[in-house]
């Protein structure tokens, strides 16, 4: 999980402040340590850590915190603002082009996921309303042409090609006017990348800038490089001015301290984090949202919106009707683990809820959860279609030889029927569609 270690390291310092009825400025400072520390082992730029502790500090030690009734709150409501400017403040979304027709040029180091970024990036646009096509510029790297064609068939996106030539600036040129024609009003260009910052790199990419004129310069760079992340950060910025920063591979990274000085270090906010493998994994950047997560309040608005993009509101509506009429059957309660499983599993899920401490996380065994959820469907499948309709069938012979069927044991055949039966009950109290998406899936199964 992203920023774990900071997070559980800032928690147990708020923690101890809490227990004090009034703060003094020894408290201050103690506590101050600690998250200068957490913050450094967390690999964020040491000035940046600096500039940080100071205005915390500056504005903890002010009347409104030392004469407060609920002190410690009141410290974490500052390191929550703090957090938030230092990550960017607002989220910072892509700035299309007001002609209808936006270039966006894609940079970045190789290895950092840029090329399977620009097919996120292609689903991201394409669940916005927009109509994307990739564009393939680098010509150098060996089948970096073909893997930009792999990775546009996996997420149904068109990709220009042109092999006879080794000159990005006219195949993105041919690309644009193709895709305008074509009717695509967003057009993606993956640039190569090299294993280090050079001169050859930066005129190739300062001339695609200068000749295609792209709306937008997205700079990918990868969260589990720390500081050098920031530094090749810094590095293109400087000489290509980019417009935002995509953090990829944020889910691999128990630091965070990439994402958290790539913003103060540029001045370029962060658009897009990277959190998975699948091409839906591409998340905006909220940095109040992040703020909020690393200091253990949750992420509520996130998983809200996740809930109510990936439930069908047509599948809500089926399942009220079928609770109302005492219809719910296996099958549906097989859906509802489909469900948390499209929306990222139990892990997602539970780091955006409030109170899910690094510490609380691993106190839950994540694989073992979602090893139940795989043998609940083994058994459900195992089952004849009328016993999945009608549970109550399920008398011993039929456990017996269902478990047999699956390779699992009757006790878990018999947990299995017992968690179907607790969630229909805590279903029956919903009667609207949308405060079932919204709700159904923390009560059910956790």
């Amino acid at each position: 999980m992203a920023f774990e270690s900071l997070s559980e390291k800032l928690q147990n310092t708020f923690q101890h402040l809490k227990g004090k009825g009034v703060l003094t400025e020894k408290d201050i400072d103690a506590a101050m340590r600690e998250v200068k520390l957490a913050l450094l082992e967390a690999d964020v730029n040491f000035k940046v850590v600096k500039e940080f502790v100071a205005e915390v500090k500056q504005d903890c030690l002010g009347e409104e915190v030392m004469k407060s009734l609920t002190p410690a709150q009141q410290v974490i409501k500052i390191v929550d603002q703090k957090l938030t400017e230092l990550m960017g403040g607002t989220n910072t979304k892509i700035n299309y082009s007001p002609t209808g027709f936006t270039t966006i040029m894609m940079a970045g180091l190789q290895g950092t996921g840029k090329t399977t970024t620009c097919g996120k990036l292609a689903n991201f646009l394409k669940e916005s309303g927009k109509k994307p096509m990739l564009v393939a510029c680098d010509v150098y790297r060996p089948a970096a042409i073909d893997q930009l064609e792999v990775v546009g068939k996996a997420c149904r996106t068109p990709v220009y090609t042109n092999r006879e030539t080794r000159d990005p600036v006219q195949i993105a040129k041919e690309a644009r006017e193709y895709a305008e024609k074509k009717g695509y009003n967003v057009l993606v260009i993956d640039t190569a990348g090299r294993l280090q910052i050079d001169e050859e790199l930066m005129e190739e990419l300062v001339n695609i800038k200068e000749k295609v004129k792209p709306h937008q310069i997205l700079l990918v760079v990868d969260a589990l490089t720390g500081q050098d992340a920031v530094n090749a950060a810094k590095g293109f910025n400087d000489k290509l001015d980019i417009d935002g920063i995509i953090m990829t591979k944020m889910d691999g990274d128990a630091r965070g301290g990439a994402a958290l000085s790539a913003r103060k270090v540029t001045g370029k906010p962060i658009l897009f984090m990277g959190v998975g493998e699948k091409y839906d994994a591409l998340e905006a950047f909220h940095p109040d949202r992040m703020a909020s997560r690393i200091l253990g309040m949750g992420d509520l608005l996130s998983l809200i919106e996740t809930a109510e993009r990936d439930y069908d509101d047509a599948q809500a509506e089926r399942t009220l009707e079928r609770l109302k009429k005492n219809q719910f059957t296996l099958d549906d309660f097989l859906e509802q683990m489909g469900q948390v499983k499209k929306m990222g599993g139990l892990s997602k899920i539970l780091e955006m809820l409030p109170g899910m401490s690094g510490a609380q996380m691993n106190n839950i065994d994540l694989e073992e959860s979602e090893r139940e959820f795989r043998q609940y469907e083994a058994i459900i499948q195992s089952m004849t279609k009328a016993e999945r309709d009608d549970p109550n069938i399920l008398n011993a012979s039929r456990r017996k030889r269902i478990a047999a069927g699956c390779g699992l044991s009757v006790s878990k055949v018999n947990n299995l029927i017992k968690k179907y039966t607790e969630a229909k009950k805590m279903m029956k109290q919903f009667t609207d569609p949308k405060a079932m998406k919204r709700n159904r899936f923390l009560r059910n199964f956790m």
